[in-house]
């Protein structure tokens, strides 16, 4: 949806105010008018780049002592930045260009953010509104350019919307179904005369979330609970968004039933809790993946059935019955059909279920699977993981595994370290090898798969939380395209640590040629020429670039790590550097491949466990 604002006057009709108290109107410019309504949202830190269209709005920014810009080196850093610093805070995420390819250079982040439902808002400025539709000079029309990728966006050309449209994009951006919103203000609405007011008067007719979830659906799916013998809680980003971790704990210590969480829910259950069987999916654990194909009954709370999930659909969990609960009433039903369909605030429900739960296991008969724990559900569980567990071997010539890499770096880091992941390979390792005790600490490209976010990303949560310690573990593919950010931390006194998994290739892409294109590695190699023949290296084992000295010349430490026994001192000694970035570049064994692993286009029941090792379940889907 795009709203075109004009220069008459609107009506005041009956509808929600922000704030309590309504202050005496303030003349100023457009662009004094959008900082202060940044300031009264709450808004503390912008990421972005001036430039022409958007230029008004950087002269008051910097009389603003409730508002601090942080000037990156690309508009995507600028977006990234702002999903990072959202993710980590829980608050909106705010980023800033200018017209046409400043506003472009969002799109990506923009859809990233919409895919994982992150709370942004970007501001665009846009050429004057009697430019508009004339292919004017860097004139882009990002309302529709974006209106695919966003929860809302706005255009606006009167100054005198400025504060009802920043108050209602924050609204829209932060309830419901976090997502996106653009806000692309016209050069002449900037510069206009305008008398500010606040709180303003929000029109958003239709748009009213449901939260509180139907209590005849909590009855039934705790019935389900209740009557089933082989349970699964299927949690995905929805549980983080809503701050219902501590719920799902009581809802999951309650039922004794296993838990999965996603991708993007590690962190919302402990991963040391005797009941989370891991991550499911794709490259899930063995025992996640296969609890929800032999289940007889999943409870998705605040998950999509995403494809990654479910592998082939027809084949998905076929003896299951579903709840699927979410606050998007269109994600119910979408993929896979819900015998009991919830719309609802994760928070809410999880918390209706904890009641509903303890009076059916109250009624329920003392010999029901639910009151014994599903023991017998257990066993089985306990046997795929003990069996299948997650592991790695260490490669024969003594170069470093980047699994080995990855595990000592949660296993020494702070308990407060907050881990931002590229992706690709890195990425499941990352997923799988550090341990999420808490909530908020980790962040990744979940839906959108965006090589380069993870720099940016580790930036803006370490602006959102400066006590954190924040990795960055990227991979050399990903680092590639967005390591101009360092400089954007070294300069603003922001300490990431950046953690290269540097195997000289596309690590995910060269693991499927080995797959399935008969090990014909068609431009994965990261330090070739555009033909078959090696890059000439002055030394062995440089790369190209060579990654210490980049980090160094944009005011980084560099470290490069090669030796397994170096290991441990190498990571101790970039977690005691806190004045300025750290990039350990960590040269790996380049064969490694993330286990386990189901086939793209494949059944869920087709998991393998290791190359060429296909678990045996036995008599598991009785």
């Amino acid at each position: 949806m795009t709203e075109q604002s004009t220069a008459a006057p609107k009506p005041q009709p009956r509808a929600r105010t922000v704030g309590q108290q309504k202050a005496a109107p303030a003349a100023m410019t457009g662009a004094q008018s959008l900082i202060r309504a940044l300031e009264e949202v709450g808004a503390d830190t912008v990421f972005g780049i001036p430039g022409g269209a958007i230029l008004p709005a950087y002269d008051p920014m910097m009389d603003s002592a409730r508002v601090k810009h942080v000037l990156v080196r690309h508009e995507q850093g600028a977006g990234h930045a702002a999903t990072g610093y959202a993710q980590a805070t829980g608050k909106v995420g705010v980023c800033m260009a200018t017209s046409g390819p400043g506003a472009t250079n969002l799109v990506t982040p923009l859809a990233d953010a919409h895919m994982d439902s992150v709370p942004l808002v970007a501001i665009t400025g846009q050429v004057a509104s009697g430019a508009i539709g004339t292919d004017a000079f860097q004139e882009a029309d990002i309302c529709g350019i974006s209106m695919p990728v966003t929860k809302h966006n706005f255009l606006v050309t009167n100054p005198d919307d400025i504060p009802r449209t920043i108050a209602e994009a924050f609204h829209i951006a932060s309830t419901g179904r976090p997502g996106p919103v653009v806000v692309d203000i016209a050069k002449d609405a900037l510069q206009g005369r305008t008398f500010f007011n606040w709180p303003p008067t929000c029109e958003l007719p239709g748009y009213r979330p449901v939260t509180k979830p139907h209590a005849k659906q909590i009855r039934e799916a705790a019935k389900l609970i209740a009557e089933a013998r082989r349970p699964v809680l299927y949690v995905g980003g929805g549980v983080m968004k809503s701050k219902a971790t501590a719920e799902l704990k009581v809802l999951a210590e309650l039922t004794k039933a296993p838990v999965t969480t996603t991708l993007m829910a590690l962190g919302s259950f402990p991963d040391s809790h005797p009941q989370h069987l891991g991550m499911p999916g794709m490259h899930g654990s063995v025992a996640a993946v296969t609890s929800l194909q032999k289940a007889d009954l999943i409870v998705a709370l605040g998950a999509r059935f995403d494809d990654r999930v479910t592998g082939k659909l027809d084949s998905f969990a076929p003896l299951a019955k579903i709840v699927h609960a979410d606050i998007d009433p269109a994600e119910i039903g979408k993929n896979r059909a819900a015998d009991v369909p919830i719309v609802g605030d994760a928070r809410e429900v999880i918390a209706d279920l904890v009641v509903a739960v303890q009076a059916e296991l109250g009624e329920a008969a003392a010999g029901s699977a639910a009151a014994d724990g599903y023991a017998d559900w257990w066993k089985q569980l306990d046997r795929w993981r003990e069996t299948y567990p997650l592991g790695y071997d260490l490669p024969d010539d003594g170069s470093l595994s980047p699994q080995q890499v990855i595990e000592r770096i949660g296993e020494l880091a702070p308990d407060d370290t907050v881990y931002a992941a590229g992706v690709g390979q890195h990425q499941m390792w990352a997923a799988h090898y550090i341990g999420y005790e808490r909530p908020a600490t980790w962040l990744n490209s979940g839906g959108l798969g965006t090589m380069g976010y993870a720099v940016p990303a580790a930036l803006g949560a370490k602006v959102g939380r400066p006590q954190s310690t924040v990795w960055a573990i990227d991979g050399d593919g990903c680092f590639q395209m967005t390591n101009q950010e360092l400089a954007t931390a070294a300069l603003n006194g922001v300490p990431i640590k950046v953690a290269i998994i540097n195997n000289g290739a596309l690590g995910m892409v060269r693991q499927w040629q080995t797959l399935f294109y008969n090990q014909r590695y068609s431009n994965t190699k990261l330090h070739t020429g555009s033909g078959a023949e090696e890059v000439q290296q002055p030394n062995k084992g440089t790369r190209c670039p060579d990654f210490v000295k980049l980090a160094e010349a944009m005011g980084c430490v560099g470290i490069r790590c090669e030796d397994p026994d170096e290991l441990d001192s190498v990571i101790e000694k970039a977690n005691a550097i806190n004045d300025r970035p750290v990039v350990v570049d960590f040269i790996v064994h380049e064969d490694a491949m993330v286990w386990p692993m189901v086939a793209a286009g494949t059944s869920n029941d087709e998991v393998m466990a290791a190359r060429g090792v296909r678990p045996d379940f036995g008599d598991s889907d009785e």
